[in-house]
């Protein structure tokens, strides 16, 4: 086959994210197929066939950003539906509207999760294993060229939220199988993980025999820790962290979600066995989590503990784009703690892209445009209100920017968002096909939360 190739040039700044963290001024990108061939000043092209030319005049072109921790499957149907003061009842309402979903219905609502994430500049997301109708779905992450991770969420206790619960056996069986069915599947765009829900509802025999299977598969594995330090685990008395030790779910190849609340003793314990963070400030923020006060950022960070960002699920924290992520994550820390200094803006940049890599073990594939790896990129497109004035392009991305400036997004070498449209669906069909789905949705399951203010 003959090699494809897209050449980048003109652009106004590459931010490359690599070891030396250059940001190239007027500057070029050659793809060849689904890999980085060559960034520079200038790339000679002249004894090379180049397939598509993009014009990169007026843009900032990053690495693609990396969503770690993004439920993708069914919240879209039913976004904005929860009022504030919901409580305890929210997540049981979430559940309860999932488990009433069809395979297509869970296929149309992940397709626009994908569509948005896209849209805005986010080429890589981990869907932790909430995804029920994989088979279908997986038509949804072919069809948007998405790079993903994903698996089977498990549990072996009963539980509030619908969440089948397995035996022993069966949680592994059936973890197993998916991993060696779907790891490496769409041209090695989709990576297969065990996916246990929490401690709460996982006990500690099954951690200790999900995580030895991962090891023995040679691929990742992710878990729930929400306030790290509150809960117990099979009635130990220390915190969940410090319990999945005893049963061996640590380790290079763990990232744990959210762990607000985490203490010396579990950051120590997270940097002593190399197992990464992933933190979601939008999902903090809106459930008045305290995020600058509870999530000790800096000393994860201090302690060279692997870090990357997330938004949880789109009717949680409502937000899906990982530039607003990364725009809470360098200023709540600030406002927190008075230091100005805290996660400076090239350290929030950082977390969403080569540091996000490293935290889900793929650094030496994404995160950066380097030469010889995978072509994931965003250009965002400067020539609108909240890029200008344009002199610090890091600045500018994390402070003032987001995703609505994102023009064109390549993953794996393939165009898939050009001059702000998705390539691959109808994004209006779609949208009203969804709301047509949420409709349903509440009205067959009587879920209701009265407005505030009267529609007339």
């Amino acid at each position: 086959m003959a090699d494809k190739r897209i050449l980048l040039h003109n652009a106004t700044y590459i931010i490359t994210m690599d070891g030396e963290r250059r940001i190239i001024k007027d500057g070029s990108i050659l793809v060849e197929n689904d890999r980085i061939a060559a960034v520079d000043k200038t790339i000679n092209t002249s004894q090379l066939e180049i397939n598509k030319v993009i014009n990169a005049k007026d843009m900032v072109v990053t690495p693609g950003f990396i969503n770690g921790h993004c439920h993708i499957s069914y919240a879209h149907a039913t976004r904005g539906i929860f009022p504030d003061d919901l409580g305890n009842d929210y997540l049981v309402n979430v559940f309860r509207l999932q488990d009433s979903m069809s395979s297509k219905e869970e296929f149309l609502t992940s397709l626009l999760a994908i569509t948005e994430l896209l849209s805005y500049g986010t080429t890589t997301i981990v869907d932790p294993g909430s995804t029920k109708h994989v088979d279908l779905c997986m038509e949804a992450y072919e069809q948007t060229g998405v790079r993903l991770i994903t698996g089977i969420q498990v549990t072996d206790r009963e539980n509030p939220y619908r969440m089948n619960v397995y035996s022993h056996d069966e949680a592994l069986q059936t973890t197993e199988s998916f991993i060696t069915q779907y790891n490496g599947a769409l041209e090695g765009k989709l990576h297969a993980w065990a996916m246990p829900f929490s401690p709460e509802y996982v006990g500690g025999p099954l951690l200790k025999d999900l995580k030895l299977l991962s090891d023995q598969l040679e691929v990742g594995s992710t878990l729930h820790i929400n306030n790290a330090g509150r809960f117990k685990s099979d009635g130990s008395k220390e915190s969940p962290i410090l319990a999945l030790e005893e049963y061996g779910f640590v380790g290079s190849n763990v990232t744990l979600a959210h762990c607000v609340g985490l203490s010396d003793k579990e950051i120590a314990l997270l940097a002593s066995t190399g197992t990464a963070v992933i933190t979601c400030p939008t999902n903090v923020v809106k459930n008045g989590g305290g995020y600058g006060k509870n999530f000790p950022l800096p000393d994860l960070l201090e302690a060279n503990v692997r870090v990357g960002l997330g938004t949880d699920a789109g009717n949680n924290s409502n937000l899906l784009e990982t530039n607003r992520s990364m725009y809470l994550a360098a200023v709540l820390i600030k406002d927190a703690t008075g230091d100005t200094t805290q996660i400076p803006p090239e350290k929030a940049l950082e977390l969403a892209t080569i540091d996000g890599a490293k935290a889900l073990g793929l650094d030496s594939e994404i995160g950066s445009l380097e030469v010889g790896k995978k072509a994931d990129i965003v250009m965002y497109d400067t020539l609108r209100p909240e890029w200008q004035s344009l002199f610090n392009p890091v600045n500018s991305l994390v402070y003032s920017a987001d995703g609505r400036s994102v023009k064109t997004v390549i993953v794996d070498g393939n165009v898939v968002i050009e001059d702000y449209v998705p390539n691959f669906v109808d994004t209006e069909k779609l949208i009203r096909e969804v709301q047509d789905i949420g409709t349903d949705m509440m009205k067959r399951n009587e879920v209701s939360f009265p407005q505030k203010w009267p529609i007339v």
